[in-house]
């Protein structure tokens, strides 16, 4: 037995030891050159692909020493500020989202930027995986805070997407309850508008080159009835907005659209902003309409002409909301490919040019170069403008 005053001693010196050595870590520091401090360690967050279980497991020395690849969850949202430290010994190559992104070179450290990286995906987290020499010794992934700004850090774009483990996240929960209150308003405007609701879903009176102009819904356009059903479009169109941005579809090339805190209640809040934009800029394309009609001494096919618009996109963005929904839900492993939503959303406001070049013809007997000269003010150069951010 030995005093206790020895056992205490040897506790002690033991302790200032550790300390010490941690204290000395800290100080060496790790990326290029030691000048990050670290944060967190993925050496043991590492999973491979299970054949068997046909998902992914994680990573174990003594069954997976030589798997090749080695995949991370890597949570962005919690790391804003950050930067991301990767590094090989031998050559590899770096996947995010399971798409290529660059060749790492042996014992050289690749540093992101987090919040580049958060800007670029949109998504609270990214699937990160290195391919290259067997083991997990050969990998090594930190967080890690620089200790000065002097170490150019590298910005990804996220060029192309390919089948990945999709992580949870709140878009699937607000896409859920998005559809059942857009449900709920269509079952609000039915029940207390009936008429009016029937005629804004009829695809034959939207194809009739008759209109009704004495109808109360074309010859007053800012009613409140017509401010119902165009409130209720503006609906449709923030939950599509938030809908593609949940599959991470390209629609707008500006990819700082809709970043914030990334929780429920946000997601929430930029559904009823984007509506109130989508609701703002409905109103605004009327005035457009009112201003352009006088000049071209068109104020008598105005009230038409705002009406078939309302009618068309109604049509068109309810029909794919719910189709966009019911693949969501009964095909959860279709890959979303990039600008997928884009030729469906440009053959939509072609289709309606021509629409309206048939029906103001029909109304009015106007000169086709004149005629055209209008629709191309009003309808044309806003299609492409909006294809120049699309693109």
């Amino acid at each position: 037995m030995y005093p206790a005053w020895l056992v205490l001693f040897h506790s002690f010196a033991l302790s200032l030891f550790f300390l010490s050595a941690s204290a000395q870590s800290r100080i060496t520091g790790i990326g290029p050159g030691g000048r990050y401090y670290p944060i967190h360690d993925f050496r043991d967050d590492f999973q491979v692909y299970d054949e068997g279980a046909k998902a992914y497991i994680p990573y174990i020395s003594e069954q997976h020493a030589g798997q090749t690849a080695l995949s991370v969850y890597v949570d962005l949202e919690s790391n804003r500020h950050y930067s991301l430290l990767i590094s090989t010994r031998r050559d590899g190559y770096l996947f995010i989202n399971a798409a290529l992104k660059r060749k790492l070179l042996a014992d050289r450290w690749e540093v992101l930027n987090i919040d580049s990286l958060f800007r670029v995906y949109r998504q609270p987290e990214i699937f990160l995986t290195i391919y290259g020499a067997p083991g997990l010794d050969d990998k090594r992934v930190f967080i890690g805070y620089p200790k000065s700004a002097t170490q150019k850090q590298v910005v990804l774009g996220d060029d192309n997407l390919s089948v990945r483990p999709r992580p949870q996240t709140i878009y699937d929960n607000f896409l859920s309850l998005g559809l059942l209150f857009l449900l709920a308003t269509h079952a609000f405007l039915f029940a207390l508008y009936h008429r009016a609701f029937l005629r804004f879903y009829s695809l034959q009176d939207l194809v009739s080159f008759r209109a009704q102009e004495e109808s109360f819904l074309i010859n007053r356009p800012l009613s409140g009835t017509n401010m119902l059903f165009t409130l209720n479009l503006s609906f449709v169109v923030a939950y599509l907005i938030i809908f593609v941005q949940s599959r991470n579809l390209d629609v707008f090339a500006s990819r700082a659209l809709l970043l914030g805190e990334q929780h429920f209640g946000w997601l929430i809040g930029e559904f009823f902003l984007v509506s109130g934009v989508a609701f703002l800029s409905l109103v605004g394309k009327y005035v457009l309409l009112e201003v352009m009609g006088g000049l071209y001494k068109l104020q008598d096919v105005i009230p038409v002409h705002y009406f078939k618009i309302l009618q068309s996109s109604l049509l068109f963005f309810t029909a794919l909301a719910l189709l966009l929904a019911i693949i969501r839900f009964n095909f959860t492993t279709l890959i979303w490919m990039p600008n997928m939503l884009l030729l469906p959303l440009v053959g939509f406001y072609l289709a309606r040019l021509f629409l309206l070049y048939l029906v103001i013809r029909s109304l009015e007997p106007i000169k086709n170069l004149y005629l055209f000269s209008y629709l191309c003010i009003v309808e044309l150069i806003p299609l492409i403008i909006g294809l120049r951010f699309a693109l």
